[in-house]
């Protein structure tokens, strides 16, 4: 069995928590839209959806404190991978009691291949995955595109078996943040809170990380609600039915305001700007090696 596990942020950290719960709205569409029943989703939040939650949807309510002010979902970095560091600890907590194999921490405002569950019950194995192929999505203007080095940039990327978080027996869906935080040490950053390094984390204690074969999930941007503040800037896809079908996604536009959100000329002159400042930096790294050699 797969767990998909996933934190909400704290409603005083949001720009709108009625966006929050309508981004996890969508979100828990995709894992619904599995292709194999053997899978179980965690919810971990301080506010219970108020939308009636999927079959497979467990939610379990904390009440940690706010992990910052309330300054929006851009907080500093610290704080946000506590505050979902130690949800996530609590939602691994929670997932005993499906006995998972596998689980997949994802972010709340992402989505998910709808063979994900699939492709990991026929692997009951000790084997670790990685999402390194994805795709970038913004719904804003109904377009997309393909992601690569997708792990280094969305959290929704690493499956690894449930053994692989050494959960001590003593830690319940009760337990306070301390008390999480007590039980991962620096897993509890590493493997629960960031995502950025965690395929040469695990190489360097063992555990080689193995690249899942198809583009198996979608990076949503332009939320609002991003803790990255991220944006798809130039050109893109216009939407394709592929993200229906694979990712329970739909169309948030007509085709017309489609076609000139994703393709309109500014885009592609921003996509133009953005190639030629790579090549410029291509070559100056280049020219920087060349030089070092002479």
């Amino acid at each position: 069995m797969l767990a998909f596990i996933t934190s909400l942020r704290h409603p005083q950290n949001s720009a709108d928590y009625r966006r929050v719960e309508e981004l996890l709205r969508l979100t828990l569409a995709s894992t619904a839209n599995q292709t194999s029943d053997d899978y179980v989703v965690i919810v971990v939040g301080n506010v219970r959806p108020s939308f009636e939650l999927p079959p497979r949807v467990h939610f379990v309510p904390v009440d940690f404190p706010a992990p910052a002010p309330p300054t929006g979902p851009r907080t500093d970095r610290a704080p946000f991978v506590w505050d979902k560091g130690t949800k996530i600890g609590i939602g691994l907590a929670a997932a005993r009691e499906h006995s998972p194999d596998h689980v997949m921490i994802f972010d709340a405002d992402d989505f998910v291949h709808r063979d994900l569950a699939a492709f990991l019950a026929g692997r009951r194995d000790d084997r670790g995955w990685v999402v390194d192929r994805g795709w970038m999505y913004s719904r804003s203007r109904n377009a997309y595109r393909a992601q690569n080095a997708f792990n280094r940039i969305c959290g929704t990327c690493h499956i690894l078996p449930y053994s692989a978080y050494g959960i001590p027996d003593d830690l319940a869906v009760t337990s306070t943040q301390e008390q999480v935080a007590a039980a991962f040490g620096e897993r509890l950053e590493a493997m629960l809170g960031a995502h950025h390094g965690a395929v040469e984390w695990h190489a360097a204690r063992g555990r080689t990380l193995h690249a899942i074969p198809f583009r198996a999930a979608v990076y949503h941007v332009d939320t609002g609600e991003n803790h990255s503040g991220k944006a798809m800037t130039g050109a893109a896809r216009p939407y394709g039915r592929s993200l229906r079908r694979d990712f329970a996604i739909d169309a948030s536009l007509g085709a017309g305001a489609t076609w000139w959100s994703a393709l309109r000329p500014a885009a592609i002159a921003q996509s133009v700007s953005d190639y030629a400042s790579r090549n410029r930096r291509r070559a100056a790294r280049f020219a920087r090696r060349v030089l070092v050699r002479a």
